[in-house]
């Protein structure tokens, strides 16, 4: 996890489940083949509908048309984010996309475990309603370390509940990644 987590922000609603995350049509690539995965970062967000995007405009997508990667760091979400289905692939789609965070009001515990395990993506969590305060497009700064979301496009600054001891997991890159460092297990 980086310490300082800077990047637009894509701002979608409440119960963002896996499925909108990552659509199931699209589980069929390898994670570990290179070329394949990167597939779950070309679809990641593919499955929001334009209404619980927060964008009176109309969808933006997450991940540009024939691209891989997406140009936002952050995603800022309502509560309950990623409920549905307990499948790893959708923080691991946040991932390979390039999303580094998530600001949500809360989450479904499946999600923030896999996030976590995987250290795909900081899951944050918000002490109020962000999405009525950010904007898809928004220029975000997240300091991982302090807990601090602030918002350059605004000028507005947001604390952030602390990650507590799920910080070590996601710096070490993954819950197996801590277990060995900490000699939990063998390296």
């Amino acid at each position: 996890m980086e310490a300082l987590i800077k990047g637009p922000a894509y701002v979608v609603g409440d119960a963002v489940d896996t499925d909108q995350i990552i659509p199931a049509q699209h589980l069929v690539y390898s994670l570990s083949d290179p070329e394949e995965r990167r597939y779950y970062g070309r679809y990641a967000l593919g499955g929001v509908p334009p209404e619980g995007q927060g964008l009176p405009y109309g969808r933006r997508p997450f991940t540009p048309p024939d691209a891989f990667t997406s140009p936002y760091r952050i995603v800022v979400a309502g509560s309950n984010f990623g409920c549905g289905s307990s499948r790893e692939h959708a923080p691991f789609a946040l991932a390979e996309a390039g999303c580094a965070a998530v600001v949500a009001e809360s989450y479904a515990r499946i999600f923030y475990r896999n996030a976590v395990g995987g250290g795909f993506v900081a899951p944050f969590e918000s002490a109020g309603r962000l999405v009525a305060r950010i904007r898809t497009g928004d220029a975000l700064v997240l300091d991982t370390r302090a807990g601090v979301l602030t918002n350059e496009t605004t000028g507005e600054t947001f604390l952030l509940k602390p990650l507590g001891d799920v910080a070590d997991i996601l710096r070490a890159g993954g819950i197996f990644n801590y277990a060995r460092r900490a000699g939990l297990i063998p390296a």
